[in-house]
């Protein structure tokens, strides 16, 4: 399909009432119009609907950058041929987000590196683009990050923000022991969260151990009680998924360019 030229006017227009992106596929639009018969109020409708489809794009970037999310860890680029074993009719129901909006939960288990931090992620995407309020942050900082608050008296703050997120995704939970301050505050989200918001939690260690990483036997005890009452519980199994994450290595045989790859040395020599 032949595309059509733009007159500068209209692109003038266009970018005046700020839909300037619209030439971004503007000129294929105009050729399908052309050769497709479509009316003015059909072309005019496809034309809106590719801006409306961009600003949604760009805005669900936006907000999972803002929400600590991964851009490369969706759910369409999860390999499907990975050997990882998992229950697809759970998974399914998550990817739904029916939990989120329920204001359960989601225990995503297993070994190092079969892709645990990756599917959560992918449902942290999803929601962002169904207009969730998500964050995401590993537990280790986090906790690290509510600890320093105190210091400024922001704490409060901080522990408000993340009770009431639609969703909260804590990525490798308990995987170091918690102190005290650690483990009051981890108690104070998930019993505040309880049913009324979800929460996604990734970890190499089963609930049962968790226990033995918190500080306070009785305030654990609660706290897992209640995560796990209102919980999906997704169990991964097999080989390491990072491998297939790794970066490709070229098979063209290229010369090395000497001249950006040999050291500078900082200082001239005499």
């Amino acid at each position: 399909m032949t595309a059509v030229e733009v007159t500068p006017e209209l692109k003038a227009l266009l970018r005046r009432v700020k839909l300037g992106r619209c030439l971004d596929t503007l000129p294929e639009r105009l050729a399908l119009a052309r050769t497709g018969g479509l009316g003015h109020g059909e072309f005019l409708e496809l034309v809106l609907a590719d801006e409306v489809d961009r600003r949604e794009r760009t805005s669900a970037e936006r907000r999972g950058h803002a929400a600590g999310l991964d851009p490369t860890m969706t759910l369409d680029r999860w390999d499907d041929t990975a050997k990882v074993t998992y229950d697809h009719k759970t998974w399914r129901e998550l990817t739904s987000l029916r939990f989120v909006e329920a204001g359960h939960n989601a225990l995503i288990m297993g070994p190092v590196g079969v892709g645990k931090t990756f599917l959560a992620t992918a449902l942290g995407h999803a929601a962002v683009r169904r207009r969730f309020t998500v964050h995401f942050e590993r537990c280790d900082r986090l906790l690290k990050r509510l600890r320093t608050s105190r210091l400024d008296n922001s704490h409060d703050n901080e522990m408000r923000k993340l009770i009431r997120v639609d969703l909260l995704v804590i990525d490798d939970f308990a995987l170091q022991a918690l102190d005290a301050l650690d483990t009051a505050d981890v108690y104070e989200l998930i019993v505040e969260r309880h049913r009324a918001a979800a929460t996604v939690v990734t970890s190499n260690r089963e609930p049962v151990e968790w226990l033995g990483q918190m500080a306070d036997a009785l305030l654990a005890q609660s706290a897992i009680d209640r995560l796990k009452s209102a919980a999906h519980e997704l169990v991964l199994d097999g080989e390491s998924y990072r491998v297939r994450q790794k970066p490709d290595v070229s098979d063209r045989d290229e010369p090395l360019d000497q001249s950006t790859t040999r050291p500078r040395s900082s200082r001239r020599r005499r």
